[in-house]
C-alpha cells in the first residue's frame, strides 16, 4: 500500500509523546494506535514551534532522510502555509493524520471565532448518541432534520432540534463529551447554536469524536451524509478532491464583532481515501472581505496541501441570512 506520510513545511510536523490530548472535562481524547512507523518528522530550526503558530504539547523528533514521496508533501504544505501567511484576516488550519498522530498546523490557532454553521455536527453526532443510550428517541421527522442539518446545512432544521432536544444544554455537553473546552457563547450573545464561538482546536476534537470514538454505525452514518453535502457546502475540505473521498461540515455567516460585519468561512470535515486526515480551517475575515474570497482562501490552501487543482472547483454558497 503506497504511503501519504503528512509531512510539514517551514515549520514543524508535530507528534507527541503518548498522542493524548487531554481536557479539563469527563473524558480524554487520544490517537487510535497503528501498526506502522510514523512518518519521518523535521527538526525545526529553533526548536519545536509549529508553523505560524505556538508550539504544541509534546516533543519533536529528529528526522530521518525524507523520502522522495515526503519531499512532495512537504512541498505542498510548505506551499499551503505561504497562502496562510497571504490571507488577509485571522485564519488558521490544523490537518491531522489520524493514522499517526502526526498535524501540520498553521496560523492564528488559539483564537477563537464565530463557530457558524460547524455547530451543526456537534448537534448531529450528540443527538444519535443520546438516541442510541435511549435518552431521547428520534422519529423519522427528527432525522429527516438531520440529514437536513448536515446534507443542505439548514438553518430551519437545526432551529427545530436545538429547541426540541436540549436547547442552550447542548454546550455542555458539547464541551464534556467532545472535548470542545473553548466552545462558548459571548458576553450578552443570544444563546441559540448560531451565536457560538469557538477555537480550531474545538472543531479537530469534534471530528476526532466523529471519526474515532462515535458508535461505528453512528459514525458511518455521518461521514456519508458529510460526503453527500450538497452544492452549498462543496468547498473547504472539500477542495481536497474526488480521490480523496473528503466529507464536510461548513459554516458562513456575515457576523459583527466591534460594531463591523465581517464574514467567516470554516470548515470541519475529513480526506484520504479511508478519511485518513481531520481537516479544520477557520477563517475570520475583516469587514470589507467577501463571501467569494473567504470560500475561494480556504478552498485554495486545503487544494494546495493535498494536491490537488488550484484554482480549486468549489461552489460559493448564498448568503446565509440568519444576521
Amino acid at each position: 500500500m503506497r504511503r501519504n506520510p503528512l509531512l510539514i513545511t517551514a515549520g514543524a510536523l508535530v507528534l507527541t509523546v503518548s498522542a493524548v490530548v487531554a481536557v479539563k472535562y469527563v473524558r480524554t481524547y487520544e490517537s487510535p494506535a497503528i501498526a506502522e512507523s510514523p512518518p519521518p518528522v523535521v527538526q525545526p530550526s529553533g526548536g519545536a514551534a509549529v508553523a505560524n503558530g505556538p508550539p504544541d504539547a509534546g516533543a519533536v523528533r529528529a528526522a530521518a532522510t525524507p523520502a522522495p514521496a515526503d519531499l512532495v508533501a512537504q512541498q505542498r504544505f510548505r506551499a499551503a502555509g505561504e497562502l496562510v501567511k497571504k490571507a488577509n484576516g485571522h485564519l488558521a488550519v490544523i490537518v491531522r493524520d489520524r493514522r499517526t498522530g502526526a498535524e501540520w498546523r498553521a496560523g492564528e490557532l488559539d483564537r477563537p471565532a464565530w463557530a457558524a454553521s460547524t455547530i451543526k455536527l456537534a448537534m448531529a453526532v450528540n443527538l444519535l448518541e443520546r438516541a442510541r443510550n435511549g435518552e431521547i428517541k428520534l422519529d423519522s421527522a427528527a432525522r429527516k432534520n438531520i440529514a437536513d442539518m448536515l446534507e443542505g446545512s439548514s438553518d430551519a432544521a437545526a432551529d427545530v432540534l436545538w429547541d426540541k432536544f436540549g436547547n442552550e444544554a447542548f454546550v455542555p455537553w458539547f464541551q464534556q463529551q467532545y472535548g470542545m473546552a473553548k466552545l462558548e457563547f459571548p458576553a450578552g450573545a443570544v444563546r441559540r447554536w448560531n451565536h457560538l464561538k469557538c477555537a480550531p482546536d474545538d472543531l479537530l476534537h469534534l471530528i476526532g469524536f466523529v471519526l474515532d470514538r462515535a458508535d461505528p454505525t453512528d459514525r458511518d452514518y455521518l461521514m456519508a451524509a458529510m460526503r453527500r453535502a450538497g452544492t452549498s457546502q462543496r468547498w473547504g475540505a472539500w477542495a481536497a478532491g474526488d480521490p480523496n473521498r473528503p466529507g464536510v461540515t461548513n459554516g458562513w455567516s456575515l457576523e459583527t464583532d466591534d460594531q463591523a460585519k465581517h464574514w467567516v468561512t470554516h470548515s470541519v470535515g475529513f480526506a484520504g481515501p479511508g478519511a485518513e486526515y481531520a481537516v479544520v480551517i477557520m477563517f475570520d475575515q475583516p469587514p470589507g472581505a467577501t463571501l467569494d474570497t473567504g470560500v475561494h482562501t480556504v478552498s485554495d490552501i486545503i487544494a494546495t496541501a493535498f494536491g490537488a487543482k488550484t484554482p480549486a472547483d468549489v461552489t460559493v454558497p448564498g448568503p446565509a441570512p440568519r444576521r
